[in-house]
């Protein structure tokens, strides 16, 4: 049988903005949904479009058992799951071989701060 890879994953709105943490098997494609608003919902109405952290597991269980962990997490250790390997928050859809996006801000009166 195939290995198979699982990605957790956190976007973001912009620094330190509203976050939203997902699992997906194909990394590239979800973060092209959620940038394209394709991804109703949450991370469409709060303009979470910045693939800011994410780790590849070999077994969706254990994908899906850390993405709830991480939702579960308060705000101030999710960053600092980010800033310990992207302290610049940098677009990391960049190394998925998709285009930077642009420096972005909150949307007016849209951001919560998640």
């Amino acid at each position: 049988m195939g290995e198979h890879n699982y990605f957790v994953y956190l976007m973001a709105s912009h620094r330190n903005g509203t976050l939203y943490c997902g699992v997906t098997n194909d990394l590239a494609r979800r973060v092209v949904e959620h940038r394209e608003g394709r991804a109703e919902g949450f991370t469409a109405r709060y303009g979470v479009s910045r693939l800011v952290w994410f780790e590849q597991h070999s077994d969706i269980n254990e994908a899906i058992l850390r993405e709830k962990r991480i939702k579960n997490w308060n705000r101030a250790w999710k960053l600092a799951l980010i800033e310990r390997e992207n302290r610049e928050w940098r677009d990391l859809g960049v190394e998925l071989g998709l285009e930077a996006m642009p420096d972005c801000h909150p949307r007016e009166g849209g951001d919560p701060g998640f």
